[in-house]
């Protein structure tokens, strides 16, 4: 399929790595670090269909325009975004971050995967992301599902399967990370929100992206970024790990939320 991606808010030269992060087959490299959680956000607990009770961490804003599911990746937890949600909050999101079953403690301990106890696969996950979608349609909010890494692949059957109150998507570093190497971008080709993919400038990274991009529905709403400083997933976006773009990536995003959240 030939396409040029809609939009890049930003083009790179080339890409970076910075210590600690998690790629698809689950490998850490370096030091855990990761900003202190913001002591306002809830313990929430949640139920999966399957039974397995799923953790997480409820940012509320004062006047939220929008519930954001916050999705982690390989390796991590919810601390995955201790720097990123309350940001998110103060430009007037609310936020759920949640630990999924296949995880680890990156960032911080992921209570759903230590309870679970044994490991688990990627797509195992996904009545993980369910739940959470269900407890975020209790809140009557505009729903965003953002993901990082594998989890930023699962979102798209998510969205696809069962889009109610679903008005964007942020897929940080997605890939055919699972055995039916075409799942995902079939599963794009079906969504019909507003989404931005984003990744660092590598071989392997957008050797991932742009194909599912490119099977996404045309629309000048969605966003193909590729930042000047990137690194795997989420963490493009925590100054940790990212220090040279964390703070411009981060604009980005809310340019993107900004513009397709609807006003309330």
């Amino acid at each position: 399929m030939n396409w040029k991606p809609a939009v890049f808010i930003s083009l790179v030269l080339a890409g970076t790595t910075t210590a600690c992060e998690a790629k698809p087959n689950g490998e850490v490299v370096g030091e855990n670090s990761a900003a202190p959680a913001d002591t306002s956000a809830q313990p929430v607990t949640l139920k999966a269909a399957d039974g397995v009770v799923v953790h997480g961490l409820y940012y509320e804003a004062q006047k939220p325009k929008a519930l954001i599911l916050l999705f982690h990746q390989a390796s991590s937890s919810k601390d995955e975004y201790a720097a990123i949600a309350p940001q998110l909050v103060t430009a007037g999101f609310s936020a759920l971050a949640i630990d999924q079953r296949s995880g680890n403690g990156m960032f911080g301990k992921n209570e759903t995967a230590t309870g679970l106890g044994r490991k688990a696969d990627y797509l195992e996950a996904r009545p993980d992301l369910k739940a959470a979608l269900d407890w975020a349609r209790t809140k009557s909010l505009p729903i965003v599902l953002w993901g990082s890494s594998y989890s930023s692949s699962l979102i798209f059957p998510l969205a696809a399967r069962d889009p109610k109150g679903i008005v964007a998507l942020l897929a940080f570093s997605p890939g055919e990370y699972f055995n039916d190497k075409s799942m995902i971008r079939a599963a794009a080709a079906k969504v019909k929100v507003p989404v931005f993919v984003a990744s660092a400038n590598s071989k392997d990274e957008t050797g991932e992206a742009d194909p599912i991009m490119a099977a996404l529905p045309r629309s000048d709403r969605n966003v193909r970024f590729v930042p000047t400083h990137g690194v795997h997933g989420s963490s493009m976006l925590i100054a940790s790990r990212n220090e040279a773009g964390a703070g411009e990536n981060m604009r980005s995003v809310l340019a993107f939320l900004t513009r397709v959240v609807p006003s309330r």
